[in-house]
């Protein structure tokens, strides 16, 4: 019955999937965990108890999520609603106004922001400026392309057969347009066009095959020609899908109706998509042809331009882009969704994205030995997280990536790629999770719970969801402001110790015993709980063998409570200074060893030896653990 001593010291590898119980060979599965709820891994590799949400506000209704970053000072979040866009600075609402886009549209717009404006696009909407001119001043106007000379330099495209002609019936002033099949729809009107390069402006629809106009340019004639082309966005037409800024130039990645299609603007000059004769600084247009289907999805400024397409992926090179030496690349053929916009990020010049099929998070990145992008995926080993991903984002500041899920779970990966950490843990809340953004550094979220649908923020010290503090100058035992929690039991932590629950009744509590500060919110429970020990002795594998715990010591920092079940039921773990109930005093949080003794043999050898689950609003920190135990195959 040999006597055998088991050392955890890392979470780096987050909880992993169940169907890894039998690979103990894994080096995840030594630095994994079987459970890891919400919890954070830090990248030194203990766990910590999560930081409580912060309740701001309550939105609209469902929406979206844009960071805003005017200045270092001067940083927003915007909140997109059904046809309405309100706007916060440090928590506090500043500005409110009317948007085009309904709650259904808003899971797929895509922006990009540069000075004091937003660019936003959707398919089926014109693309707008958002415009910030003081806090409480902003303005949404539609694009305006460059105009010389009443020419417009917006892309065109000629969608009809290549056969198709007009007829103008003269070369200046009003004229009719004539098609040799049916080509107009009342939706022309106020669309240009061109006859031979030469542009005119729809005025009026007469029927499917003529149109009047107004020339802009006077035509070179007034015989049928097959060299004509409209305005590629439009309402007939439909709209950008994707944009991004790459090498000075605005790019525009496919539209409704060219879904396939990439333009790059002239260099210094956003608006301006003239094509002209081809020189180095003048605009770029292409489609993506190749053996399946390239709808765009997104564009992405890396190391070289992204763009991510619904059947591939693939990388656009000239150094610098020109007309003349701008090359596509296919790199990797994995795709994304074509049902949502979920943003791609970029962590440590990786850029992580959602692809279109399967629970995964990919990680497209430029090898040197290959030349060449690969797209690894980073949820190999956690894919039972994952459930159809709708938001994600980056906190550069504590290396946590955040992914939203359609089921209200929110997943969060701590990457180090230098250590090569990929840690993964789960979230969860009184509610669902709904949209993220990051806020200067602050991760901001869009939270659906009982009373509505509330902004919140992770908040460090806060040990609560959804939650407010306050502070008295003399202790009093009544709280209010508690309006968005009405007929909700909350978790209060009073002085820094925890009192008995309350329900909220007209937006406040009365407390057992007056206090100076209070946080008051919703519980959640952080859980720990290891993979059971896969060990190799002389005598073979621990599998189907009998495994008795003999004691368990776990490195703690700032604990402040320890709820702990080795086998026989949770048991609140006593430090010195505190007993097992529930706290009328506040805790001193230890740092250190502290062991536990554990019984029983265990026959079960998918069955951790261990278990930490509470909810006390009090912090936890979990940097190793020793185990020892007795193998009797």
């Amino acid at each position: 019955m040999p006597r055998l001593t088991i050392h955890k010291t890392s979470f780096t590898s987050g909880e992993v999937s169940p169907r890894l119980l039998g690979r103990g060979d894994l080096r995840a599965y030594e630095n994994g965990a079987a459970k890891l709820r919400n919890v954070f891994v830090h990248p030194t590799g203990g766990v910590t108890r999560r930081h409580g949400f912060r309740y701001m506000d309550t939105a609209r209704g469902n929406g979206r999520l844009v960071s805003f970053e005017f200045n270092t000072e001067q940083v927003y979040l915007l909140v997109f609603t059904d046809l309405f866009v309100d706007a916060y600075r440090d928590g506090t609402k500043v500005a409110s106004f009317a948007t085009p886009w309904t709650e259904a549209q808003i899971k797929q717009i895509v922006w990009v922001q540069t000075a004091d404006t937003l660019l936003v696009v959707h398919p089926d909407v014109a693309p707008k400026k958002i415009t910030r001119t003081s806090d409480t001043s902003w303005t949404v106007t539609d694009w305006t392309f460059v105009e010389d000379q009443g020419r417009i330099f917006q892309p065109h495209h000629k969608f009809a057969d290549e056969a198709v002609t007009l007829t103008a019936s003269a070369t200046t002033g009003t004229i009719t347009l004539t098609a040799s099949v049916d080509v107009f729809v009342a939706g022309h009107v106020g669309t240009r066009f061109r006859l031979e390069n030469k542009e005119v402006e729809i005025t009026a629809y007469t029927s499917a095959t003529q149109a009047q106009a107004s020339v802009k340019e006077t035509l070179a004639g007034t015989t049928a020609t097959k060299d004509w082309e409209e305005q590629s966005f439009s309402s007939v037409r439909g709209w950008p899908v994707s944009i991004s800024f790459h090498q000075d130039r605005m790019v525009i990645g496919g539209s409704r109706d060219l879904p396939h299609r990439l333009w790059l603007s002239k260099s210094s000059d956003l608006f301006n998509f003239d094509l002209a004769t081809g020189l180095d600084d003048e605009a770029i247009e292409f489609a993506i042809l190749s053996d399946q289907v390239n709808a765009i999805r997104a564009v992405f400024s890396g190391r070289h331009l992204q763009v991510f397409t619904s059947g591939a992926e693939w990388m656009v090179t000239g150094d610098p882009l020109t007309p003349g030496n701008v090359q596509l690349r296919r790199q990797t053929r994995i795709g994304s969704p074509t049902d949502k916009t979920v943003p791609p990020r970029d962590v440590d010049g990786a850029t992580l994205f959602v692809p279109r099929n399967g629970p995964e998070l990919r990680e497209f990145l430029f090898t040197d030995i290959e030349q060449a992008y690969q797209a690894t995926d980073l949820a190999t080993l956690a894919q039972h997280l994952i459930e159809v991903p709708i938001d994600q984002d980056f906190d550069t500041a504590n290396r946590l990536f955040f992914m939203v899920m359609k089921n209200g779970d929110l997943a969060t990966v701590t990457i180090f790629r230098s250590e090569q950490v990929t840690a993964w843990t789960l979230q969860q809340t009184a509610g669902d999770f709904r949209f993220v953004a990051l806020v200067g550094n602050s991760p901001y979220f869009l939270v659906s719970r009982t009373g509505g649908v509330y902004i919140e923020k992770i908040e460090a010290g806060l040990n609560v969801d959804s939650g407010l503090t306050g502070t008295s100058a003399t202790p009093k035992a009544t709280w209010t402001g508690l309006d968005h929690l009405e007929g909700e039991t909350v978790t209060i932590l009073a002085d820094g110790a925890q009192q008995a629950d309350k329900t909220v009744v007209s937006g406040a509590v009365t407390l057992d015993e007056p206090a100076t500060g209070v946080q008051i919110g919703l519980a959640y429970t952080h859980t720990v709980e290891p993979l059971p020990p896969a060990i190799l002795t002389a005598r073979g594998s621990s599998q189907g063998g009998r495994i008795r715990p003999v004691a368990i010591t776990l490195r703690l920092q700032n604990t402040a409570v320890l709820r702990l079940d080795t086998g026989r039921g949770f048991i609140n773990v006593p430090f010195k200074g505190f007993g097992n109930a529930v706290l009328d005093q506040p805790p001193q949080p230890f740092t250190g060893d502290k062991t536990v003794r554990a019984l029983g043999w265990r026959k079960d050898g998918t069955v951790p030896l261990w278990r930490i689950e509470q909810d006390t609003p009090l912090p936890f920190t979990l940097l190793s653990v020793t185990t020892k135990i007795n193998i009797n195959g």
